[in-house]
């Protein structure tokens, strides 16, 4: 159409003089929109080494804590993970502290700790069958690279380790035991609770092992009060440790918190789990001995059976 042709069409609008083409131009909303409609967008900056989007939203519902969510938990879609360093290294797995925050509301943030498992070999476990026995995988794929110790089957070891700590954390935490809040996993990162104490300049650093701490008299015993009822706890529920000892509960404060989880077994389902309860409560009641309690492993262990059966 030519432009002589459009003056052959009265009924089009005149454009007025004021009208301006910029896409750029900002157009005043009219005065009758509905507030529900008005938003006002912020960009967020591009992110930085070692820093990522929060996985929160990328994992499946089932990846997530359970419900009700602590209110410390950020499930902001614009919140950004930054690692901070590695807090603990391991063979068969490093922990980060990782801050989780939404730069637009950075009073909201959390930092947490993200247990990374980065060796498919899993050398430590050295008695990894006793541990898996009873256990099932829904892939016979899988289980037949298991058993041939293929590439593809350290790989999936990797994941069964990460998998299993993670059902204990949950399985645990909903039981209320003292275990890390399960936050999210996501392949063979799981991100849970941070353990904290405040120090005498009142700095926040991560709680001591057990075997780090010299409790008095009063508070190694209820310290051993913990212990036995979160022990009758599992028992009770059909699960032991398996790998229980003063290096791998963490003492904040009065209170003492169960971690390093991968191996849990079960009651029944396992023929192992009664030599693993058996040297879980050895190991317990030696180091609580160490230091001025009378602790009998052999009379633990009665007590946890006969909550069990």
């Amino acid at each position: 159409m030519s432009h002589d042709d459009l003056s052959q069409h009265p009924q089009d609008p005149a454009f007025p003089d004021a009208f301006s083409t910029d896409a750029y131009r900002r157009v005043p909303p009219p005065d009758d929109l509905d507030d529900r409609f008005v938003f006002d967008f912020r960009p967020y900056a591009d992110l930085e080494d070692g820093q990522r989007w929060s996985t929160w939203l990328g994992v499946e519902p089932l990846c997530r804590g359970p419900e009700p969510l602590p209110d410390w938990v950020v499930t902001s879609q614009g919140a950004i993970d930054t690692d901070l360093g590695v807090l603990k290294t391991g063979k068969e797995a490093d922990v980060h502290l990782v801050e989780r925050a939404d730069p637009l509301d950075p009073t909201a943030g959390v930092v947490m700790a993200a247990k990374r498992y980065r060796s498919p070999e899993h050398r430590t476990f050295h008695r990894a069958a006793s541990y898996t026995e009873g256990r099932s995988m829904k892939r016979s794929r899988d289980e037949r690279a298991l058993k041939r110790k293929s590439t593809f089957g350290r790989q999936v070891a990797a994941g069964e380790w990460a998998v299993s700590e993670w059902g204990a954390l949950v399985r645990l935490w909903g039981l209320g035991l003292p275990v890390p809040y399960p936050v999210q996993i996501d392949g063979t990162e799981i991100l849970m609770e941070w353990i904290t104490v405040v120090d005498e300049d009142g700095a926040v650093e991560t709680a001591p092992r057990l075997a780090q701490t010299r409790p008095s008299p009063e508070l190694l015993a209820a310290y051993f009060e913990q212990l036995t009822d979160a022990l009758a706890t599992m028992v009770q529920n059909g699960v032991v440790h398996g790998d229980l000892s003063a290096y791998n509960i963490l003492a904040a404060g009065e209170r003492l918190v169960i971690i390093d989880l991968p191996q849990i077994v079960d009651l029944v389902g396992n023929l192992n789990a009664m030599g693993f309860l058996q040297r879980d409560c050895a190991n317990i009641c030696g180091w609580f001995r160490s230091r001025g309690l009378d602790a009998d492993e052999h009379a633990l262990f009665a007590e946890l059976m006969a909550h069990a059966f």
